[in-house]
């Protein structure tokens, strides 16, 4: 399976236009106070704030340290019995309680955001699932610091898949910046991204395009239309004539590739959830640069297979649908301040859509990071102690020993109440303005949105692509329709959309 990878990076050096599709045979199958004037959208997370509804924390036996002027407390929770513990946790984590109420439950149980549980998947899939687990944004940010833990094998946690998934090579997502390989690796995604962001507008319009007139049609023809596939087959579409300048439909995948791709993500993240893929789309130009920086063409391969289908088109399935759900639970006034300032800015910019004319969309900049903090599509975080140092929260410090997993869990830590107002509610502007300077406390791309991605952290090497694409299916979204409806759902991997209307633009 392993070996077939290659195939899928094979190359058109000209970027080629998709046909218009012509439906139905065109089918996809496949902590600061601000006002605001828009209404919030409560989280379904909890019925109120987790972090709120925890008593004040009761000050230890007098202790110090020159690291923190915090008392020193010892990390509550334990392990439990070998063996037993990690199964009893893992039955809690998927089925007793489900993930959010396992966190939640210890957290009120030990009257700490700070404390040690056993993360699945446990026994007989990963060595040792025992953490330190960090639920609030001020404990959280230390996974970032790499003088203080290492990333190396954590990408998924206690476990790690097989390398037999990516042809042998452990992928940039599971090396530590201080590895060789990370700095030439990421340098080479920097390169892609940098060598291709000409075609990233014009072909995301092209794709979403045709996703938008599969779901008009949809509609049309039964009264609502299911976003997941669409979605999936137009983020690929997007994703391979952007960077490859390949269409899919020409090559032997077909419109195959999601569920090819989705079979592959599912074997590398089955042991945490409740093939390798067919040969055919490379960029000779990136594997020349990749030799030249002393990487195997097959290694950088394997490794821009998994930026694009893994990170990439795994992060907009989940993304994507998470932007539809908040947005559509915001109500007509939110659409139509997102309509009006969208066509506003592009019509000035003479009715195309660019950089400079989203930069003036200051409410659709906001609704994007605002639905990164309240649903980051990466919500777990590893880090390993690299020594002993003291960790703090809000109200404690706890002394970490070298050696020891940490864990956090991000949809706690975006919305700690001792940094964000009304930290359950979708407020859609309340990163305008000053609001701005809360920013730093997204960290949904395994760092603070603040901080720029380098090959020195293991910030997303994408970050910055993945959010000008999340501003473009809004930009893309409010240019066409006025409003829209939607009924909301569940899946295993977020939020499962039905949209029973779509209201075209009026003006």
């Amino acid at each position: 399976m392993a070996s077939s990878a290659l195939n899928f990076v094979a190359v058109n050096p000209k970027l080629q236009q998709s046909p218009k599709p012509t439906p139905p045979f065109h089918r996809f199958t496949t902590a600061r106070r601000f006002p605001s004037s828009l209404r919030p959208i409560k989280a379904s997370i909890f019925d109120k704030s987790p972090l709120s509804s925890i008593p004040g924390l009761t000050k230890p036996a007098p202790s110090s340290s020159p690291e923190t002027n915090l008392p020193i407390r010892q990390i509550p929770g334990d392990y439990g019995l070998p063996g037993v513990g990690p199964i009893q946790d893992r039955l809690d984590y998927f089925y007793n309680q489900g993930r959010n109420e396992f966190f939640k439950s210890r957290m009120q149980k030990y009257q700490s955001t700070v404390y040690r549980v056993n993360m699945p998947p446990g026994p007989f899939i990963s060595t040792n699932p025992r953490v330190i687990v960090l639920l609030d944004g001020k404990s959280f940010p230390v996974l970032f610091d790499l003088s203080k833990v290492e990333k190396k094998d954590l990408f998924t946690g206690t476990y790690m898949p097989s390398t037999d998934l990516t042809g042998g090579y452990r992928i940039l997502s599971y090396l530590d910046p201080s590895e060789s390989n990370h700095a030439k690796l990421k340098q080479l995604l920097f390169h892609l991204i940098k060598s291709r962001r000409e075609f990233v507008i014009p072909e995301f319009n092209s794709a979403f395009t045709e996703l938008f007139e599969v779901l008009e049609y949809d509609i049309a023809t039964k009264g609502k239309a299911e976003f997941a596939d669409p979605n999936e087959q137009a983020a690929f579409n997007f994703l391979s004539r952007a960077f490859f300048g390949v269409r899919p439909i020409d090559t032997a995948l077909g419109k195959d590739a999601p569920t090819l791709i989705s079979k592959w993500v599912l074997f590398n993240l089955a042991p945490i959830l409740s093939v390798g893929l067919p040969k055919e789309v490379a960029a000779g130009t990136f594997l020349d640069e990749a030799e030249k920086s002393g990487i195997s063409r097959e290694e950088a391969c394997h490794n821009i297979l998994f930026a694009i289908c893994f990170n990439s088109w795994g992060g907009f399935k989940i993304l994507f649908p998470s932007l539809m759900k908040w947005i559509g639970r915001a109500g007509m006034e939110v659409h139509t301040r997102l309509a009006r300032e969208i066509r506003t800015a592009t019509a000035a910019a003479g009715g195309g859509i660019t950089m400079a004319a989203m930069e003036k969309m200051p409410l659709m900049k906001s609704v994007v990071y605002e639905t990164l903090r309240i649903d980051p599509p990466v919500s777990l975080q590893y880090g390993k102690a690299k020594k002993d140092f003291v960790l703090e929260s809000h109200d404690a410090a706890y002394e970490v020993k070298e050696g020891e997993m940490l864990f956090g869990y991000q949809p706690f830590a975006t919305k700690d109440p001792k940094i964000f107002d009304r930290p359950e509610e979708f407020v859609p502007d309340r990163f305008v303005g000053e609001g701005e300077e809360l920013l730093s406390h997204v960290m949904w791309s395994n760092g603070p949105e603040t901080e720029r991605a380098s090959v020195a952290n293991k910030q997303c090497a994408g970050k910055d692509f993945v959010v000008m694409v999340a501003r473009l299916f809004v930009v893309e979204l409010f240019r066409r329709y006025d409003s829209f409806d939607i009924e909301v759902g569940t899946s295993p991997l977020g939020a499962k959309i039905t949209l029973t209307s779509l209201k075209k633009a009026t003006f």
